[in-house]
């Protein structure tokens, strides 16, 4: 358009991966340029971003955020580009100050949204947390990476994973095998975020010594457990019995995270949520605190976000 001023920006790559920065096949770069309607080039150690100078200016923003990433060794998608450029609330930086190192698997996992850097601190901060929303937001995959950490660095000795199974009663009894294989394909997520934080010689070089425990909520009666990272998931499937249960087994020297989906109860009519109950009955109690996800916090494919959006808003017709 004739009299428009273009401009040529540069943002220093100093000390980043570039290939983290670029992505796959120029993905993130491309991104950045479609977002904010500018081009987008790298050379040498630097960003060139061309085009109106408030688009630019706002690429600018976007592209430090990406830079401060990659210099954290921290992968990011075309679809966290999208989520950089959409938080304007924090000057740019580190996405999220405690960044969990997992050097076994040489990667590092670093809270993508505000959201999830304030459930990671609140992690860090209290005995018992309770993590509610949407699918996607990382509720359950931040919790274990923070309790693969805390195991490294010898914080805990043991780290116990559990989850309510709905149907591993009478209607799993025609299924071969023993009762831990009947419930193993409810326990199979725990065991998928469990393989991406540790290789999996010593995933199962801690299973077999019962360092790492990943069972039933059932399986918990009667148990305490000290200097141990306990992780209750798909919480709202736990009857209140079962949540008091669960809660009351917190030992000395040990940190309980507790997830779960209000929008996914799975139990009989007649069955109330014990993750309701506890939201009811212990907010204000020193050393619990309840972190509430949004679909903002959603991490997947961008159109889980839109799919969450349009169920909240409908109206059941």
């Amino acid at each position: 358009m004739t009299g428009t001023t273009l401009v040529t920006q540069k943002v220093s790559t100093e000390g980043a991966d570039l290939l983290t920065l670029a992505g796959v096949n120029d993905a993130n770069l491309i991104e950045l340029g479609r977002i904010h309607g500018v081009r987008v080039g790298m050379r040498g150690e630097a960003l060139t971003l061309a085009g109106d100078p408030q688009a630019v200016d706002r690429a600018i923003n976007t592209a430090q955020r990406m830079v401060e990433a990659a210099r954290q060794r921290a992968s990011f998608t075309a679809d966290d580009v999208l989520r950089m450029s959409e938080d304007t609330s924090v000057e740019p930086g580190p996405l999220d100050p405690a960044r969990i190192a997992l050097p076994g698997v040489k990667r590092v996992v670093q809270a993508k949204t505000p959201g999830q850097a304030e459930y990671l601190q609140k992690i860090a901060d209290h005995d018992i947390v309770i993590g509610i929303g949407p699918a996607g937001t990382g509720k359950t995959y931040l919790a274990v990476a923070a309790a693969v950490d805390a195991l490294m660095r010898k914080r805990v000795k043991r780290i116990v994973l559990a989850r309510p199974a709905v149907e591993a009663g009478e209607s799993l009894g025609f299924l071969p095998g023993d009762m831990q294989a009947k419930v193993d394909p409810y326990l199979r997520p725990l065991y998928d975020a469990l393989d991406e934080m540790m290789p999996p010689e010593r995933v199962i070089k801690a299973l077999e010594t019962r360092v790492i425990e990943i069972a039933p909520l059932a399986f918990m009666r009667g148990r305490t457990l000290s200097d141990a990272f306990v992780i209750l998931d798909e919480a709202q499937n736990a009857t209140n019995a079962q949540m008091k249960m669960f809660l009351t087994r917190l030992g000395v020297s040990s940190k309980i995270v507790i997830t779960g989906d209000k929008t996914q109860i799975d139990l009989p009519a007649r069955e109330q949520s014990g993750l309701m109950q506890v939201e009811r009955i212990l907010p204000g109690v020193e050393g619990i605190s309840f972190h509430y996800f949004s679909e903002a916090d959603v991490v997947r494919h961008r159109l889980v976000r839109d799919i969450i959006r349009a169920y909240a808003h409908d109206s059941g017709n």
